[in-house]
């Protein structure tokens, strides 16, 4: 089974929705999710925040944090996932922010990656990437890590339901 064929198994089984907004990705990572089968039934859509005035204008993301830190910054990531779960209305989002090359940006190194999820209950997460290889290969990587990352999440997240479930251990 896929990384993403597992993650919408996972947002299936709880009945939960997910967006996604992607920077370095391009749109890869909503490709991955909708090469599944029965996608739909949780995946919402994303949005490609590629100029960051987008990333400020359509996902909410603080302008003075990225003027002042740019737009490859774990806050940033952390910022495209909450904005993207609150305009799709989605349960989960997701988001990938980055430098995939072939030159640095603002003053980040080529393979700087940081992906985010953010869900209910104020359940976020930011991972800080530092990749090797060529464009295509940190672009592949980001997209593995961030369907890993959420598919974490809800497990963690499903072991702490069932925990309280079945009254403890």
């Amino acid at each position: 089974m896929t990384a993403a064929a597992r993650v919408l198994e996972l947002l299936a089984e709880r009945g939960e929705t997910l967006a996604v907004a992607e920077s370095l990705t391009g749109g890869l990572v909503a490709a991955e999710l909708t090469s599944v089968p029965g996608a739909s039934h949780s995946f919402r859509g994303s949005v490609t925040a590629y100029a960051t005035p987008v990333k400020r204008e359509l996902l909410g993301v603080d302008g003075v944090l990225l003027a002042e830190r740019g737009a490859v910054d774990p806050e940033v990531a952390r910022q495209m996932a909450t904005g993207v779960r609150r305009v799709l209305r989605a349960d989960w989002g997701m988001a990938t922010t980055g430098v995939a090359g072939p030159e640095p940006q603002d003053g980040k190194p080529v393979g700087t990656v940081y992906v985010a999820v953010a869900g209910p209950d104020g359940a976020e997460n930011v991972t800080a990437l530092r990749l090797n290889g060529g464009r295509a290969d940190i672009r592949r990587e980001s997209v593995r890590s961030v369907l890993a990352l959420l598919s974490g999440e809800l497990g963690k997240n499903a072991s702490a339901q069932d925990t309280e479930q079945n009254g403890g251990n």
